[in-house]
């Protein structure tokens, strides 16, 4: 994929002539078959919780690398006695008139774009946080679901946690008071990702397909898997990674809306 279509790549997708698929939103059985993209370190998540849904059928899986396929059907097979059908590349299962809804967990630079021909082709969307790579592609998801009709929920799970939604009605009661003030804190302790050199892309990996509407890069291994978080070109570091969280909880307790401004300070710093 030349650099120039990369540019064009998410503008194309509101004019993407994907038809509307007209199936029904139950399958056999009344069974909701859902297709999971992304099968890595949240992927994984999404398929063994989608596997304990008895009213849920794990029908697809998608990923560009073979490897994380077959894990994944191993996966299901176990949990479940079905085998998933395969997809490479996302498109294919959004054609699929056996998929009713998608799971996206896909690095982030995917998030949007992934949405949009979900919802363009049908399927109902349950999409890993942050919503989107930048505030442009969150707003043309938001067009593109409303558009189509079709839901459209972002995983910000602490909100479906027990203990956190007992916790804000505590608040909200005034267990401690008028409550003014929230600070969110994470402190995850990282090793570097080292610099690596670009090497030939490994058998069985669509390279291109990772890189998507990104930027076309060598392949290099600290730009695979889980480290594609600290790359602008795929990722929101760790303030879109983990900080989400922390800041929908504080606005969540707090009970307000999205904030007017925001102020940024940084630096490299080293904990001993």
């Amino acid at each position: 994929m030349s650099t120039s279509h990369r540019r064009d790549f998410l503008r194309a997708a509101g004019a993407a002539a994907i038809a509307t698929a007209a199936h029904p939103i139950l399958g056999a059985n009344d069974r909701i078959r859902v297709g999971i993209i992304g099968l890595g370190g949240r992927g994984n998540n999404h398929m063994t919780s989608y596997a304990a849904i008895q009213t849920c059928e794990v029908a697809g899986l998608c990923d560009v690398n073979q490897a994380a396929r077959e894990r994944g059907v191993a996966l299901i097979q176990k949990l479940r006695g079905n085998r998933p059908k395969e997809y490479q590349d996302m498109r294919q299962m959004f054609e699929d008139k056996d998929i009713d809804a998608v799971s996206m967990a896909t690095p982030n630079h995917w998030h949007s774009l992934g949405t949009i021909w979900a919802v363009q082709a049908g399927k109902d969307v349950y999409c890993e946080k942050p919503a989107s790579h930048n505030i442009y592609e969150g707003r043309k998801m938001t067009e593109a679901a409303r558009k189509y009709k079709r839901m459209v929920q972002i995983g910000s799970q602490s909100r479906s946690k027990p203990h956190m939604i007992k916790a804000v009605q505590l608040l909200r009661e005034g267990v401690i008071g008028k409550v003014y003030m929230a600070k969110g804190l994470c402190y995850k302790r990282r090793k570097s990702i080292g610099v690596t050199p670009a090497e030939p892309v490994p058998a069985g990996v669509n390279w291109d397909m990772f890189l998507g509407p990104a930027p076309m890069r060598p392949f290099t291994q600290n730009r695979f898997k889980y480290n594609w978080h600290w790359f602008w070109d795929t990722g929101n570091g760790d303030i879109g990674n983990q900080g989400i969280h922390e800041m929908d909880i504080a606005r969540w307790g707090l009970g307000v809306d999205l904030p007017t401004n925001a102020v940024s300070t940084g630096g490299k710093y080293v904990y001993v």
